[in-house]
């Protein structure tokens, strides 16, 4: 059963709608909350204008009751008894300014003898600051929420007083309730495209994907290794992936192929050896004065020879670490030769004091015996090795005076199971894995093994490995 939301289209979708979503909520709630300030504050200078206006009318000695207080918007004047002096025509209801009282009294003037002058004359002072409330006023019977703006008037013929006037806060409301019924219905709109935009870019992006994976499992399902992914000419990360998997189906198939080979090629010359010391026994058993030992023997030790080479080309593919032992090249190199009985020709040795090397010990012995071997098959007169330290590297060279490699040739001898068309005998040409596994080691050491020309006109034979 198939899970939601279980491919990458849907998931990406989910993402991006969600992302969205708490964007545009953010961004809808400073909206709204911006509007609603500014139309609020718009609202609180409209109240305080018209609180102003009145205040400055009792400043300058107008009565409470002879206010023109004929406004769409509700007024009160206050004492500082906090009696009701002034109102709004057809005000009905009040809340918010702290005086609930829509039916003015009778004002009272401060009368204090000091002059015979009239005091409803007695200029006042309006005060510079000004207080907000909000709260709700009935007028002519049509109810509303308002913006309160309170200022004091001091020092006129009344005393004290205090002008409340209000702003009404529809237009603030209404605009709020539109932009917020705009939103409501805008945004699962916008939800829905970018759900389905993200979803269609996402599927045509992933559709190479698809048909990389579509060709994976063919390839896998026919075995065929010699089939490639379609790399899609974008030049983005999907058209990198194919072109890695190409590569990584070039290198499997070469690996398999490889191995293939090498399975013919040891087949092939495993069953040399093998037929002959079968011949060589039954004709013993059938002849017993026939029977050629020595050549049993040899062929024993070529079989054994190659087993043990193929064992350790098995290791080395199955990934053997060569490990991280110390190894003193130079004394390695003589006491290596020192051991080596039968040579065709004698082997020179030129050791200098060299640094040591990182690595396993039996395998360098190995290369250099493999190198010295092929050395003495091809050789004249003589076999020359020498140890080095060269630009952080210890080199050894092996040379002989033999034919040398053609330098067409200088490569494929690396191969495996590949012997030139003059050392193919039995006797001369051995199984074409020496050098194969001469460099396979050299490799696996941080090294390298190349062939040139010798100086003495044969072939020179360089291992170069980075000191330890």
């Amino acid at each position: 059963m198939r899970r939601p939301f279980s491919s990458v289209r849907a998931r990406a979708a989910l993402a991006a709608t969600l992302v969205v979503a708490v964007a545009l909520v953010a961004a809808c709630a400073t909206v709204l909350l911006s509007l609603r300030g500014n139309l609020t504050e718009q609202a609180g200078r409209d109240a305080d204008s018209t609180a102003r206006r009145v205040a400055t009318s009792l400043a300058t000695g107008t009565a409470p009751d002879a206010l023109d207080l004929d406004d769409e918007d509700p007024v009160q004047v206050v004492d500082g008894d906090g009696r009701l002096l002034a109102t709004s025509e057809d005000l009905e209801k009040i809340s918010g300014t702290g005086v609930s009282d829509v039916k003015p009294g009778a004002a009272r003037r401060d009368d204090d003898g000091d002059d015979g002058g009239d005091d409803s004359q007695q200029n006042g002072s309006v005060s510079d600051d000004t207080d907000y409330t909000d709260g709700s006023a009935t007028i002519d019977g049509d109810s509303a929420d308002y913006r309160f703006a309170a200022v004091e008037v001091e020092d006129t013929a009344y005393g004290d007083l205090t002008v409340y006037a209000g702003a009404s806060l529809e237009a603030e409301q209404g605009a709020v309730n539109t932009a917020l019924t705009s939103m409501l219905i805008g945004f699962p709109v916008l939800l829905v495209i970018v759900g389905g935009v993200t979803y269609l870019v996402t599927r045509r992006a992933l559709r190479p994907v698809e048909g990389i994976r579509a060709e994976m499992a063919a390839i896998t399902a026919s075995q065929d290794l010699g089939r490639r992914v379609p790399e899609p000419d974008t030049h983005d990360e999907v058209a990198r992936l194919a072109g890695t998997t190409n590569e990584t189906l070039a290198a499997l198939e070469a690996s398999v192929e490889r191995q293939r080979r090498f399975v013919a090629d040891a087949s092939h010359e495993l069953r040399s050896p093998i037929a002959s010391l079968r011949t060589q026994l039954e004709v013993g058993a059938a002849h017993p004065e026939l029977l050629d030992v020595d050549g049993a023997v040899e062929d024993t030790v070529r079989l054994q020879e190659l087993a043990a080479d193929l064992l350790l080309l098995a290791r080395l593919d199955a990934g053997e670490k060569p490990g991280g032992a110390e190894v003193d090249l130079g004394a390695l190199v003589r006491e290596e030769l020192s051991q080596r009985v039968g040579d065709r020709v004698p082997v020179a040795v030129d050791v200098a004091a060299v640094p040591q090397v990182s690595g396993s010990r039996g395998q360098l012995a190995r290369v250099l015996g493999n190198l010295v071997d092929n050395a003495q098959r091809h050789a004249r007169a003589g076999v020359r090795v020498a140890v080095r330290a060269e630009d952080g590297r210890v080199v050894l060279r092996v040379a002989d005076d033999g034919q040398g490699v053609p330098e067409d040739e200088r490569e494929r001898i690396f191969e495996r199971f590949v012997r030139l068309d003059d050392a193919r005998t039995r006797d001369g040409g051995g199984a074409g894995l020496g050098l194969a596994i001469a460099r396979d080691v050299a490799e696996r050491h941080g090294g390298s093994l190349t062939v040139r020309s010798a100086p003495e006109g044969g072939a020179l034979f360089e291992l170069a490995l980075p000191s330890g």
